[in-house]
């Protein structure tokens, strides 16, 4: 990973203790030491206090503190350093995989949250993803791209929001939870559905995508339609997305449908940053009996299968699914809660694997289903 920005301004015989230190610090997500990441940005000293600059790739506000301990104790083993102030920062790089297709404007990078099939909680994984960037430290903007069956207006409690152009070019988008948010759903009453050909949603999609005032953005989560037809693969070439999440649950016929998900985003030389299984099992509220009734595994072999990292396996709960219904996903429902942790560690999973697209160019595996 390219080096960032270096200020360092240590003595010779204390730089080179240092920098190996702090690169025997494995970063957990990037699989590599700190140095290597290039997230050492600065090192100075004061008296014998080591001021260190670190600036991740990715979001992991939630981490810090662990961080600077850990790497506080390993550096306490030298002599010219008493204290460790350290200063941590967060910049993510622009990134689009795809060729020819201009930016949009404020977004840096591009998440498409996507499934093979309808009923795996795709929706509910992409707004709660949107969320846990943001509890990382992230600015993340959800685009509602599931034009037939919009739900992120309803799940993040914004269903009265109207947008409105000052302008006349540009409209405005909804803010809940501390995220942007643009839907359909916005434009349509309640009862009201998008009968549209495949050529007129993409059209109104990018139409959404392209007309929106989004602030500064980190990340743009893409919540996809279900499946891999005309408006998935529309999207896939004419969107600037960076890295695609694939969402499923352990049964064969999700998993299934799935694989098309993966194949379709190899097809256009999209990156698949992982694959979230959803519904993977069910705790017992009362005696804590762990059981997998959608079966299990399912997920970790495809990942296997398709060299592509399992991101996380999220819990079959009452609670998920009336969070959102609620209009406060669990992210901000329960922060402090063991599903909300989940979440977050498959958000800070996600921005690395974004991060290393920057230095790693896709590679195109090709699997037929019968295989």
């Amino acid at each position: 990973m390219s080096s960032a920005s270096q200020n360092y301004r240590l003595t010779d015989d204390l730089l080179g203790p240092v920098l190996a230190i702090l690169d025997a610090y494995q970063d957990p997500y990037l699989a590599q030491g700190l140095v290597s990441a290039g997230c050492v940005n600065k090192l100075s000293m004061d008296g014998k206090r080591l001021q260190l600059g670190l600036c991740y790739p990715y979001p992991c506000m939630t981490q810090y503190r662990d961080t600077v301990m850990a790497i506080t104790k390993k550096l306490a083993v030298l002599d010219a350093i008493d204290e460790v102030e350290c200063e941590i920062d967060f910049q993510p790089a622009s990134i689009s995989a795809i060729g020819g297709v201009e930016p949009i404007e404020n977004v840096k990078q591009v998440i498409a949250v996507a499934s093979g099939k309808g009923g795996v909680g795709k929706s509910t994984t992409a707004v709660n993803l949107a969320l846990a960037l943001a509890a990382e430290g992230a600015k993340v903007g959800i685009l509602d791209a599931d034009i037939y069956g919009p739900s992120i207006p309803l799940m993040l409690g914004v269903t009265d929001f109207k947008p409105v152009s000052p302008d006349g070019k540009m409209m405005t988008a909804a803010t809940a939870h501390g995220i942007t948010a643009q839907s359909i759903g916005f434009m349509l009453a309640d009862d009201e559905a998008a009968v549209w050909r495949g050529p007129m949603a993409a059209g109104a999609l990018a139409q959404l995508l392209n007309e929106t005032q989004w602030p500064e953005l980190d990340y743009m989560v893409i919540d996809m339609p279900p499946g891999t037809g005309d408006i998935q693969l529309t999207l896939s070439q004419k969107v600037p997305v960076t890295g695609a999440v694939v969402v499923t649950t352990p049964q064969d016929i999700a998993l299934a449908d799935a694989k098309k998900g993966i194949s379709m985003f190899r097809k256009v030389n999209i990156p698949v940053l992982g694959i979230v299984e959803n519904m993977s099992f069910h705790m017992c509220s009362e005696c804590g009996h762990k059981e997998h009734p959608f079966g299990s595994h399912g997920g970790s072999k495809m990942a296997e299968r398709y060299q592509v990292p399992l991101l996380g396996e999220l819990p079959l709960k009452l609670n998920i699914r009336e969070d959102v219904d609620n209009g406060t996903p669990t992210v901000v429902a329960d922060p402090d809660g063991e599903v909300a942790a989940l979440y977050r560690e498959i958000a800070r999973k996600v921005g690395a694997q974004l991060a290393l697209t920057k230095v790693q160019s896709s590679v195109s595996i090709s699997i037929s289903d019968d295989e």
